[in-house]
């Protein structure tokens, strides 16, 4: 699933596009578009933008068309004419001017509705850990709310702590901090938290601006990452072997490193 990195990245693509241009065409096939197609015909996009893992396009006839991504959804930017890499029929949604056109494929989310009732929906989620603000101390306290017994896992991946953490970076922020996925979050002191939700900052930041993302620190192709779909190939540390397991009430594949991240609460070393 797409996390917040690539979603800002592609609202930033889409923005170079559309932001100050009059919509002369909405089409797609989602039904959320089919009826507000000729509410949004004529009007202008006011902004593109992201928020963790929703895709937002303002319109100054006060509708936003939020988009979430899944595992297959993304957005694409063609220029007039240019033939597109997939069918039209596949397209979710098409925002089209005189020079551009702006599609999303595949996306299992898309809704259109009133821009101030959107964003009072946003508000439920964490702070968006790829924006140029961010509430470091209200990241904190969410995750010092969070069950005792939580796996911490799945407390990252949860969208209503910090917005824009999705499987690659929980796995990758929890190795890089030598800690189980499975460790319950109350065993973590505050200070550790804390430091977890620096880093989930830190690389989302760092990588909202590169298409490649790369948490090693190694430009090099193949060693972008340290854990994340590694399952049986050497630990980049103590070349052991990395396991994977569907585990989580999120239910997604964990990657982790047995020896740096042992499972402290079966005495695994």
């Amino acid at each position: 699933m797409p996390e917040g990195d690539t979603i800002y990245r592609a609202a930033e693509n889409v923005g170079r596009a559309l932001t100050d241009q009059i919509l002369t065409r909405v089409q797609g096939s989602h039904p959320a578009i089919r009826t507000k197609a000729s509410r949004l015909e004529g009007a202008v996009v006011t902004a593109v933008r992201s928020y963790g893992k929703h895709h937002l396009v303002d319109t100054d006839a006060g509708l936003t068309i939020r988009t979430h991504m899944g595992m297959p959804g993304v957005w694409h930017v063609y220029e007039r004419h240019a033939r597109w890499a997939k069918p039209v029929g596949a397209a979710r949604v098409i925002l089209a001017t005189t020079d551009h056109a702006a599609v999303c494929f595949a996306a299992p989310t898309v809704e259109v509705d009133k821009t101030d009732r959107i964003n009072g929906e946003l508000r439920q989620w964490g702070p968006d850990l790829t924006a140029d603000t961010f509430d470091e101390q209200d990241a904190a306290r969410r995750m010092a709310e969070q069950l005792p017994d939580r796996p911490i896992g799945d407390v990252l991946l949860d969208q209503r702590v910090m917005a824009g953490v999705g499987n690659v970076y929980k796995s990758e922020i929890l190795f890089m901090h030598r800690l189980n996925p499975m460790t319950p979050s109350g065993q973590l002191e505050e200070a550790v938290k804390g430091q977890l939700v620096k880093r989930a900052r830190q690389l989302l930041m760092i990588n909202r601006e590169r298409p490649r993302r790369i948490t090693t620190g190694d430009t090099r192709r193949g060693r972008e990452l340290w854990v994340y779909d590694r399952a049986s190939e050497p630990c980049r540390r103590c070349r052991t072997a990395i396991e994977s397991a569907w585990i989580g009430d999120f239910e997604r594949v964990t990657y982790w490193c047995p020896t740096c991240q042992p499972d402290l609460s079966v005495g695994r070393m």
